[in-house]
């Protein structure tokens, strides 16, 4: 035996290192007591003691460090699992038909002349882990409040559609429409889980891998953040998420866990159905992913709860004195797993038991039958209730149950573990009958050889159907079911907008102060300010947000437990657990979460909320993209700010700052409405329209994006007859040209309309040109009414021919347009169709970098002077201005050398 002095002194994985030992007497007398049992007893029963002890000293309250995995067994020993409430004869029936029906559908869907497919291995896995979750857990919204929340597996789909057949829910004609949505409407299902197709049924849109987890997470928090501050009361809502062990690859899936853990949110629990198996193949061939996971998450400071092996599993673990089977199912790679899968019982009996005299003499008395039906834990509805129910229980964490299941489970020897089975849509007749038998279903032979296999129904006063109906009835209700209870809410009056409209006088602020302001009106508003939820990624103070820290309060549950650093400041760092500010860190995917959390609680809750997220516009529809039509898709509403946009605005930072697309990107978003406003009183008139639309009484279900800039400008007053109608449809005419006799147009949008007043200045002063300057508030809201136009004109060519309201509002105006933004020239672009005559667009194409503002623009040729030669060069394809004056302007302008540009404002992060 080693003696202390002998021992190695540097003690890793989180074991003290640098805390003196005051009694080591005692310290040896403990070690000697483990020595000893290592040698009377063995390594297994010191381990198991010692496991014993952690467990112990965790309900003493001794903060020992977590393991950072366990056995590969279940976390709840059998003599801790509840007695389980349900009938577990009626509950298999129940399951039985609604495997059958998720497969057969499918099945119906791949049929000859329609051959839409879907997927059936996925729910065949995770079938029971739901079939529980409905029976006993998952509260629905008939109580008046939002229920639970859950957040199903896309792919599962199939199965939550079948069960919902049997509860009559939906109908046959319904399920065989499914991946059908126009072609046999108004009947279609679709494809996943999707709130926008689906709107009275799904609730969250989860099928785009890894943002169901990540937006579980913030919908967990948000409930948090709502009962906090007495907006609605999420006491008893719980958020479910049921995920895939080759989801969890996906960054979003756990690049979130740690705030979960940080903020205690036990209202929450993910489901990880462990198949072992993605699309092509085994998930961890040569490793364990539960064991991957569980470290993971245990790491993150989630409760873990393992649910690996069916109660068949039992009898063999009890007889495990020496620990060889343990060792042999910690050991066992999950790829050999999926061979066990798909083997026969002898098989199993040789490969998995054979080696070991102690490990085969623990099966001699099963047959190979039932050595092959040992099973999986996420397949067993008591070990499933055990789990669920302890994550219920658990208090102070976050809890994921890693549920080992068999991908394509019940469906046949061609579908159970095989790597292909995700693929696989359509079962043979064979492969029903197989099916059918395994089910116990009274289909007949000859219903599956004619035509396609029918449903199965028990029928509607079966014990089956009753007892379904009985336990939704007790748990408030059917789910997933989508509810807007919410009222209209009273909106702001008129004079809550009037300072903005006023102007900046002779103050120069950025466009993004301008909203700030007016923000700072609308958060006083009685009726509708305690409902504005602001969001940003660690950025208030580059915003000019950091004014509404000593008010409205960053939110934090723990509140503020120690001194800020600048706390004798006016405008100091201020923490509270009824805080109105969302401060998620460094993390755009996290605010993008608690956006889309925060816009559809009118939903989830029947309480709205006005989230307005602001950001460094580079990091949004192009970092977050694909959370934006998340965001879409679950009809979630607010405002999403792209501050310091444009791509020659914000230059000093360079080219990962430079946005001179997101305009763009943003008009591939049909529940988007996206404005790139110039001056206060229009950024006024778009917010108020965007409140009308969202949360007046014919409510939208649209998300407004604004493009704002850091740039200082002059803010003018809002002219006396001000064309609303055109600031919201998306162009009005800012300045009427009023000196030069030769007649032209000049198009620009946000930060480019000054650039467009000092070109119109110009022009009038140099060449005579009589210019007219364009405020094109929302190119994408041009191009997005004239193509319906055109639509409509394609299919009613009887009626009367629509025009667009663009041509409709620049018609009339003589000379050539030119257009200019800070934009890639794709933007203008959008609008160029229909424009009433000659038209050319400037923009900022190309890598942005790190200059002056002034150097930039002359490199990209979108400054004032470009400009100019952009409209003498249209006017000379007209023949109204001599050609030499393009080689004269571009002389005198000197276009061909960025330095001698003007460097512009300086500063201006707000």
């Amino acid at each position: 035996m080693a003696s202390g002095s002998d021992r190695n002194p540097i003690i890793i994985g989180g074991l003290p290192s640098q805390v003196p030992d005051f009694d080591p007497e005692e310290t040896q007398e403990w070690l000697d007591s483990l020595d000893a049992a290592v040698d009377e007893r063995g390594r297994e029963r010191a381990r198991y003691l010692m496991l014993r002890l952690i467990e112990r000293a965790r309900e003493k309250r001794v903060a020992v460090p977590e393991m950072r995995s366990t056995d590969y067994v279940n976390t709840i020993a059998t003599k801790d699992e509840p007695f389980f409430p349900g009938n577990e004869e009626i509950e298999r029936k129940i399951l039985n038909a609604t495997r059958w029906n998720a497969a057969v559908m499918v099945s119906r869907a791949q049929r000859p002349g329609i051959g839409v497919g879907g997927h059936i291995a996925t729910f065949a896995s995770s079938a029971s882990l739901y079939d529980v979750g409905f029976n006993h857990f998952f509260r629905g919204k008939d109580g008046g409040d939002g229920g639970d929340q859950i957040f199903f597996q896309g792919h599962a789909s199939p199965g939550i559609y079948a069960r919902a057949f049997l509860l009559d829910r939906l109908s046959e004609q319904r399920l065989d429409a499914f991946r059908q949505e126009k072609s046999k409407a108004p009947y279609g299902l679709s494809s996943y889980p999707h709130p926008r197709l689906m709107p009275d049924f799904w609730e969250f849109p989860t099928v785009s891998m890894g943002l169901g987890p990540l937006g579980a997470i913030f919908q967990a928090r948000m409930n948090r953040y709502m009962e906090a501050r007495g907006i609605a009361d999420t006491s008893a809502s719980h958020v479910w998420a049921f995920l895939g062990d080759g989801e969890m690859d996906e960054p979003e899936s756990l690049g979130q866990l740690s705030i979960a853990a940080r903020e205690g949110l036990d209202n929450l629990t993910f489901v990880v159905n462990c198949n072992l198996q993605r699309l092509d193949g085994p998930v961890r061939g040569n490793g364990k992913i539960i064991q991957e996971l569980e470290s993971q998450f245990r790491g993150a400071g989630w409760n873990v709860i393992k649910l690996v092996w069916d109660r068949s599993w039992d009898p063999l673990l009890a007889q495990d004195r020496d620990g060889v089977l343990v060792n042999r199912l910690n050991t066992t790679p999950d790829g050999q797993f999926q061979t066990y899968a798909t083997e026969t019982g002898s098989y199993i009996r040789d490969h998995f038991f054979g080696d070991d005299h102690r490990l085969r003499a623990m099966v001699e008395g099963m047959t190979d039958a039932q050595i092959l039906h040992l099973g999986r834990g996420g397949h067993d509805h008591k070990k499933i209730f055990a789990a669920f129910s302890a994550a219920k229980a658990h208090a102070g964490q976050p809890t994921v149950i890693l549920a080992q299941t068999v991908k394509g489970w019940t469906l046949g020897p061609n579908f159970e573990g095989r790597n292909a089975t995700h693929q696989m849509k359509k079962l043979t007749v064979g492969d029903l009958k197989g099916f059918r038998d395994r089910l116990h279903l009274p289909i007949s032979d000859k219903e599956l050889e004619d035509g396609a296999p029918p449903y199965y129904h028990p029928g509607r006063n079966s014990e089956e159907i009753q007892y379904m109906h009985d336990r939704r009835k007790g748990l408030g209700g059917y789910v997933p079911t989508r509810v807007v209870r919410a009222k209209p809410l009273q909106l702001p009056e008129e004079k809550t907008y009037a300072s903005v409209k006023k102007g900046s006088g002779q103050q120069s602020i950025a466009t993004t102060m301008a909203f700030v302001r007016l923000l700072k009106d609308l958060m006083r508003d009685k009726e509708i300010g305690k409902r504005f939820v602001l969001i940003a990624p660690d950025e208030y103070r580059t915003f000019g947000m950091d004014s509404f820290f000593p008010s409205a309060k960053i939110y934090n549950p723990l509140g503020q437990q120690y001194e800020s650093v600048d706390r004798d400041l006016l405008l100091a760092y201020k923490e509270s657990p009824t805080g109105q500010m969302l401060h998620d860190g460094i993390s755009e995917a996290g605010c993008t979460a608690s956006l889309i959390a925060a816009g559809s609680a009118y939903a989830t809750h029947g309480e709205p909320l006005i989230p307005v997220y602001v950001f460094y516009s580079m990091f949004g529809f192009q970092r977050t993209g694909d959370q934006f039509w998340q965001m879409a898709d679950q009809l979630a509403r607010g405002f999403v700010l792209g501050a310091t946009a444009g791509r020659t605005t914000l230059t000093g930072e360079g080219l990962q700052h430079a946005d001179g697309h997101s305009q763009l990107l943003a008009s591939t978003n049909p529940g988007c409405v996206a404005y790139d406003p110039a001056y206060g009183f229009e950024i006024a008139h778009i917010v108020q329209d965007g409140l009308r639309r969202m949360y007046g009484p014919d409510a939208e279900d649209v998300f407004y994006y604004l493009t704002v800039y850091n740039e200082p400008i002059q803010h003018p007053a809002e002219p006396a007859n001000v064309d609303v109608d055109g600031i919201i449809k998306g162009v009005h005419r800012f300045s009427e040209g009023t000196s030069g006799s030769i007649p032209a147009q000049i198009l620009a949008s946000g930060v480019a309309v000054p650039w467009a007043l000092e070109a119109q200045r110009i022009l009038a002063a140099d060449w005579d040109v009589r210019a007219d300057v364009w405020s094109a508030t929302s190119w994408n809201e041009l191009r997005r009414e004239a193509v319906e136009v055109e639509r409509h004109n394609l299919l009613h060519p009887e009626e009367e021919q629509r025009v667009p309201y663009v041509t409709r509002k620049l018609s009339g105006s003589e000379g050539p347009f030119v257009a200019v933004s800070d934009w890639m020239r794709s933007v203008p672009d959008q609008i160029a169709r229909w424009v009433p005559g000659t038209y050319q667009s400037l923009g900022a194409d190309g890598f942005g970098f790190a200059d002056t503002r002034g150097a930039a623009r002359r490199f990209f040729h979108i400054d004032a002077q470009s400009i100019v030669v952009a409209v003498l060069t249209e006017l000379a394809r007209e023949g109204k201005v001599d050609r030499s004056v393009l080689k004269q302007a571009i002389d005198r302008y000197q276009l061909l050398e960025v330095a001698a540009a003007d460097p512009g404002a300086a500063g201006g992060d707000a």
